[in-house]
């Protein structure tokens, strides 16, 4: 399945940060045109295929921005599939969490995810071709109880999974899969230094998770829709 995108345009939202870059790379690596909005410039500087043929990079672009998402899809060429790996994470007790801290939680990770599901439904009509969305949830939103003490968090991916549902079930008839992954904890380099004494071999490797949003967003998945897919490890 090397070459399963040869000549296939794919966006991936978030593809410079950890699960970000391990999905872009494995679609390179398979033949795939890459379009990537980066918001943190710091993170492209550190992106170790920012200088690959395929890689499409956009900066600046704000993706809870209604008019600039839609511009943005606009200009991109016929679409196979759009990945939203974009988000963000905050950890705080509800006593701790101010109104804004739940508006930023649900604009990050929900108002993001649904403006970009949205423009590129909106491209893969106008081809006529189908297509494939693929989310990232995470385990709170399956299993809210392990959201305890962060609940805008859990609030914000548990609509991710909402919508990815509902949505899928829209599409369906459009030849449009929508799925999502829902990691646990990520083997990211950031949880391994806030949680330096964690068993890092059980948690779900940045790799493992690439390979299922890939599989999920492939010319392969000829079946697979409404999934909210959890990918835990061992943890």
């Amino acid at each position: 399945m090397t070459d399963a995108f040869d000549e296939r345009h794919v966006v991936v939202t978030g593809g410079t940060g950890a699960l970000g870059a391990a999905v872009s790379e494995r679609l390179l690596a398979a033949g795939a045109t890459c379009h990537i909005p980066v918001f943190d410039r710091a993170e492209l500087e550190r992106c170790p295929f920012r200088d690959h043929p395929r890689a499409r990079f956009t900066e600046g672009l704000d993706l809870g921005n209604d008019a600039a998402v839609a511009a943005y899809y606009a200009s991109l060429p016929q679409l196979w599939a759009s990945i939203h790996c974009a988000g963000g994470f905050a950890m705080a007790g509800i006593a701790d969490t101010a109104a804004a801290d739940l508006e930023a939680q649900w604009r990050l990770n929900a108002a993001t995810c649904f403006l970009c599901c949205r423009e590129a439904i909106r491209r893969f009509r106008d081809a006529g071709a189908g297509g494939r969305l693929v989310n990232v949830a995470a385990r709170p939103a399956l299993e809210p109880r392990t959201g305890a003490g962060m609940t805008a968090y859990t609030m914000a991916k548990a609509a991710v999974a909402a919508l990815t549902e509902a949505l899928a079930e829209e599409v369906a008839s459009e030849d449009i899969w929508v799925n999502a992954v829902a990691p646990s904890i990520l083997d990211s380099p950031a949880n391994r230094e806030a949680m330096p004494d964690a068993d890092h071999s059980a948690w779900a490797s940045l790799d493992a998770v690439a390979e299922t949003v890939f599989f999920l967003a492939s010319p392969t998945n000829r079946a697979t829709r409404g999934g909210v897919v959890p990918v835990y490890g061992r943890t």
